[in-house]
């Protein structure tokens, strides 16, 4: 007898055994897709996790259905990671699996229904909806269910479908599809006949009375002529001018022959690649530093000021590890960077580099994974966000974690919750690689472990050419708002500082965390507000859709004329984001060009590069953006960065506010004059007093750091203490009230005073959800593992209760 275990893509606890049999058990390998049977009718892709000879006694192992690989796509080194992702992050293998490998490597099962062929039956027995779907069988060989409920205008057809089964009319089979499809690219060549001299000349006398087709052929001839490449059908229709008809006739003469060649659909399309840049002293002080550090921390820390070079110090690492035949993961927080880093690199390593991310189609993953784990000269260097640490790595050199200290390397849903610096760290230890984190303002856990000695530790002080750090100042709105200076959100002072940027002809960006026209409507005269109806928000007035629109679910109204409440017509907008500020620039800047960057208006997948390229180019003279601006991107011609308002960061509810106001504004910071002349950054608030806006107009990293961590000390938060956050969620509050204070107090009787809630977040109502926090703090000395498998029993016997079975439980390691 022979049995695997497999990983299926649902969160269960156990891996499920099924049986093999010895031809299957001596092809099959670990990390192979199998297509398996699951509950009643499902059927799953999973992977082979192990190969044994143990009959599970709690059941009866069914049979696979199908082999679907014939090599592993799937390493050894990626199980190791899963497992231990599983267990740090207190998640299912199921889990990890759905969330690395690509969707079109999951097959789905749908069910297809077929007439049945052996026995005619009486249509006179059959009800109107049931000849209905039969009638439907007649024309079409197979109906999908989502077909059927399109026919009979209904959702839930399943009874239907069952009483055609009993009367034996139709026939019902799983079909598993296959999701990747290959990019064919069809190409033509004469034809083999016409090879000879003779042949050839005949064939040019015939087509003489086809001037077209003749044509089509002495065009195939030049470009054959011109380059020894294969010829492609478009190439061919657009250099001679001929319409797809005209070509088809011809292969269906048999004169041209036409064939496909399987191409990827991410071709790297430069010409030939450039050197790369010479390093300046700091640069390379820095370099031979990281190459020593490395000698001893596996792990370093590279703390460069903004628009220090610290790419260029990246690439000379990145050659060093492609000499040695490694391969290099290049990790980003955000989409719209890449697109930015993709031509730097490609200019120096040309189609060496891949990209994976999630504007990419499923597709193009799939291409991309499968050049990693072949080791193609392809994907020698893999550029991309969070999840491409996941990817079939085989021969790992180094890991590079540009602007480590990002949120957006945190995944929150669904599970699993992990951290993609922290993951690259673990990943780069198994492969025995090196990783390097970078970034201007590192993030308080980094530098800490860097302070500890865990991490290595360099540093870039100087700029790229000695340019100077922008000149940092803050102005006071209160007083201007008492002086009446203010116009709409923006101070005297930066409308003079604009006017005077704008006539030298340099670029503005202005910084705004918020997107829509204004967070807040309100009647004057009775004080409603609109609210959304699933979450306990008030709705976001967007201007350009005249629409109100709710940021956490998605759900929209139209802008009333008047009052819901009262019926007054007085409205009034409090607050403001993106749109607002945009229109305010453009009624005071009519002669200039304004965009915006922002969720709205990056939604494609070329969202990002038609604005960054827009603004490279100098087609826009004042870019207004969220926090997407912030993030490491390198404009060469802004010489003025204003933030509009710094306060709204700074009271955030949350123990880390304070770290990531000084990191967004560094970075909005950095921004500005990057090339000759000293930017200028002007930070709009109410107290300009504040300890942390003065840390940033001084750019004092240490100052900040110490302070802050003055802080974690005495309130036990991270990195002094680790935490892990439980958060209920169900539509009833009385249920989720009751459920989370039983889960507290379990907690409490294992960690005693360590535990904080339970307690409503800000918003206590997301998606008609009631959410209800617990936090749980681990001091150093207490073992985290122990820790977990406390918080497992706790709620495992949690959901034995019968009344908590319908709350979601969501366990998040590490949760900042």
């Amino acid at each position: 007898m022979h049995f695997i275990d497999v990983i299926i893509p649902i969160p269960l606890q156990k891996l499920f055994t099924y049986s093999i049999t010895h031809a299957e058990a001596d092809f099959l390998m670990v990390g192979m897709r199998v297509a398996v049977p699951f509950g009643k009718s499902k059927i799953y892709t999973g992977i082979v996790y192990g190969i044994h000879n143990n009959e599970p006694t709690a059941y009866e192992a069914k049979d696979i259905q199908q082999i679907l690989d014939e090599t592993p796509i799937v390493n050894d080194i990626q199980l190791k990671l899963w497992q231990w992702i599983a267990s740090y992050y207190m998640c299912t293998l199921g889990d990890v699996m759905r969330a690395s490998l690509p969707s079109a490597f999951i097959l789905e099962s749908e069910t297809v229904i077929t007439k049945n062929t052996i026995k005619t039956i009486d249509e006179s027995i059959l009800k109107d909806d049931e000849f209905l779907v039969y009638e439907a069988l007649h024309h079409q060989s197979s109906l999908k269910i989502h077909d059927i409920s399109n026919i009979l205008d209904k959702k839930n057809v399943l009874s239907v479908i069952k009483r055609l089964i009993e009367k034996e009319a139709i026939s019902v089979e799983e079909e598993v599809y296959e999701k990747y499809k290959p990019k064919l690219v069809r190409y033509v060549k004469l034809h083999a006949n016409f090879s000879t001299e003779n042949a050839l000349k005949k064939l040019l006398d015939e087509l003489s009375r086809a001037p077209k087709q003749s044509d089509v052929v002495m065009t195939l001839f030049s470009i054959s002529a011109k380059t020894k490449k294969p010829v492609k059908v478009s190439d061919l229709a657009n250099e001679s001018g001929a319409s797809s008809a005209i070509i088809k006739s011809l292969v269906d003469k048999g004169i041209l022959e036409e064939y496909h060649i399987q191409m990827d659909r991410v071709e790297y399309s430069g010409e030939e690649t450039e050197a790369s840049k010479r390093l300046n002293e700091y640069q390379k002080v820095a370099l031979t530093e990281i190459q020593e550090s490395f000698k001893t921390h596996p792990v370093t820390l590279l703390h460069g000021v903004t628009s220090s070079g610290k790419t260029e110090v990246y690439v000379k690492l990145i050659e060093d590890a492609i000499k040695e035949g490694k391969q290099v993961l290049y990790l980003l927080p955000e989409i719209a960077l890449t697109t930015q880093l993709v031509t730097r690199l490609q200019n120096y390593f040309g189609e060496q580099v891949a990209v994976f991310h999630s504007k990419y189609s499923t597709h193009e993953r799939v291409e991309v994974w499968n050049n990693v784990l072949h080791n193609s000269a392809k994907a020698k260097i893999v550029l991309g966000a969070r999840s491409s640490i996941f990817l079939p790595f085989n021969n790992l050199g180094l890991i590079i974690v540009d602007e480590e200290h990002e949120q957006s390397f945190k995944q929150f849903d669904p599970a699993p919750r992990y951290h993609a610096r922290d993951t690259a760290v673990v990943l780069a230890h198994m492969h025995g690689a090196k990783t390097l984190l970078g970034s201007a303002t590192p993030s308080l856990e980094s530098y800490f472990n860097a302070k500890q000695n865990k991490y290595g530790f360099v540093e870039i002080t100087k700029r790229y050419n000695d340019v100077l750090m922008p000149d940092i100042e803050l102005v006071d709105i209160k007083d201007a708002l008492k002086k009446k200076r203010m116009k709409g959100h923006f101070s005297d002072r930066l409308i003079e500082e604009m006017t005077e940027t704008l006539k030298e002809g340099h670029q503005i960006i202005l910084f705004q965390n918020r997107r829509g026209f204004s967070p807040i409507v309100e009647c004057k005269t009775c004080g409603h507000s609109p609210q959304c109806t699933n979450c306990d928000v008030s709705l976001t007035y967007h201007q350009y859709r005249n629409q109100l629109r709710c940021h956490y679910c998605g759900y929209n109204a139209a802008m009333m004329q008047d009052c819901e409440a009262c019926g007054s017509q007085d409205l009034d907008n409090k607050g403001f984001g993106t749109e607002q500020i945009e229109e305010e620039v453009k009624l005071l800047f009519p002669e200039h060009k304004v965009a915006r960057m922002d969720l709205d208006t990056t939604r494609g997948k070329y969202g990002y590069e038609k604005i960054i390229t827009a603004l490279e180019q100098q087609e826009i003279d004042i870019l207004v953006g969220t926090q997407m601006l912030t993030k490491g991107l390198d404009f060469r011609n802004v010489k003025l960065v204003g933030i509009m308002n710094a306060d709204n960061m700074l009271n955030f509810p949350d123990f880390r506010a304070h770290e990531r106001s000084f990191q967004l504004m560094l970075q909005v910071s950095g921004r500005a004059g990057r090339t000759e002349e000293r930017g200028k950054v002007l930070i709009q608030t109410y107290n300009p007093h504040h300890n942390i806006l003065q840390q940033v107009s001084t750019n004092n990293y240490v100052d900040m750091f110490n302070e802050q961590m003055n802080d974690r000390y005495n309130f036990k938060y991270p990195p002094v203490y680790k935490q892990i956050k439980i958060t209920l969620k169900h539509k009833d509050y009385n249920r989720v009230e009751t459920a989370s204070i039983w889960f507290a107090k379990s907690l409490r009787q294992v960690f005693q005073d360590n535990v904080l809630g339970p307690e409503s977040p800000p918003i206590a109502r997301i998606r008609n959800q009631f959410h209800k926090n617990i936090l749980v703090k681990i001091p150093k000395q207490q073992s985290l593992a122990k820790t977990k498998e406390a918080i497992i029993k706790i709620n495992n016997s949690f959901f034995s209760i019968k009344d908590f079975r319908s709350v979601r439980v969501n366990l998040n390691v590490d949760n900042f």
